[in-house]
């Protein structure tokens, strides 16, 4: 966090590690099928959606940098390089990361309201 409560610091830690891991997965195949996204899925999304209702970022900036992420993994794999980011992720059955993080925060505000969580 930084001094006025905003956790650009945490957030650029994330995107820096999410980037990494993300160009290790497109190093390691040549090919560039869709079968990737499960790769994706599975070692790069954790990273950026790990404990988000705490994190969550608020401004426009931040925001942007951890979406930029998926952006730029599902604009590398085949046949997906021309089209815009929302008919990346129609094509490949995602979310975008910010809708996700809404999901979560509504998720557990729902749990929170009727006491299905220890606080």
């Amino acid at each position: 966090m930084t001094n006025n409560c905003q956790p650009r610091v945490h957030i650029n830690t994330i995107v820096a590690k999410a980037s990494q891991c993300t160009n290790a997965i497109l190093r390691c195949f040549q090919s560039r099928d869709p079968f990737l996204l499960r790769a994706f899925k599975i070692y790069v999304r954790p990273i950026l959606e790990f404990n988000t209702t705490v994190w969550s970022p608020v401004q426009k900036k931040d925001i942007e940098a951890v979406e930029k992420v998926q952006r730029r993994f599902t604009k590398r794999l085949a046949g997906l390089r021309d089209c815009s980011y929302s008919e990346r992720l129609q094509k490949l059955n995602l979310q975008s990361l910010e809708l996700r993080r809404i999901h979560y925060d509504l998720t557990l505000t729902y749990q929170i309201v009727f006491g299905l969580t220890v606080l």
